[in-house]
């Protein structure tokens, strides 16, 4: 159940990033609020990340056991274990950002999907 929870709640990060990408004033969501409108020379980085999101979500539910495994149980764990250092990192990095937005809304969502990445993992 928590992998759902943490699966979940990172794919509102997706959707979020999805309207960045697209193009909607939500940028100051992200890095520090330092753009309304994500300029498109960086939009392109905001896909691969977008790409990334979305293989870790696959990665929190195959651990949860959800989907089958597409690696090793002991991969799939370390992926998980790395997901769940940088969302705690990234916890505290939305937390201290100049940008009210992204410490209000990020904050929690990065605070939620670490833990739910951390209990799946252990």
């Amino acid at each position: 159940m928590i992998a759902i929870i943490g699966a979940s709640v990172f794919s509102i990060v997706i959707v979020l990033s999805f309207f960045i990408i697209c193009g909607l004033p939500l940028g100051e969501l992200t890095m520090g609020g330092q753009y309304k409108v994500f300029p498109k020379k960086l939009r392109f980085i905001m896909v691969a990340q977008l790409i990334l999101q979305i293989f870790f979500v696959v990665i929190i539910l195959e651990m949860g056991g959800f989907i089958p495994l597409w690696f090793s149980e002991n991969t799939t764990k370390i992926i998980c274990i790395v997901m769940a250092v940088y969302l705690s990192l990234n916890m505290v990095m939305n937390f201290i950002s100049k940008s009210r937005k992204e410490k209000y809304i990020m904050t929690p969502l990065s605070a939620i999907s670490a833990v739910c990445f951390w209990i799946t993992t252990l």
